[in-house]
């Protein structure tokens, strides 16, 4: 069950990214969306590439509050976000 919970928000998070310009969500949503996927990428102690792709979404979920981020790498990591959420559902 709390894999299914990460997953979701693994795949709220990629979503975000993805379409996060066409959006003008509130900060406080951006620093708790960065926050919970610092914190989840923290439970596999950065060892695999998994735990690496959360800790820098949380980052740049973060700097979107202070400038905006690329395109492009809000492109790949939300597409490495959503996949790593529908193989959660598996």
């Amino acid at each position: 069950m709390l894999v299914k919970i990460l997953g979701a928000i693994d795949l709220i998070g990629g979503l975000i990214l993805l379409f996060l310009s066409g959006f003008n969500l509130p900060t406080i949503f951006l620093i708790i969306l960065g926050v919970i996927l610092i914190i989840k990428s923290s439970f596999g102690l950065w060892k695999n590439f998994a735990s690496w792709t959360d800790l820098i979404s949380g980052i740049i979920f973060i700097l979107f509050i202070f400038f905006p981020v690329h395109w492009i790498i809000c492109l790949i990591l939300g597409i490495l976000l959503i996949q790593k959420g529908i193989f959660s559902f598996l």
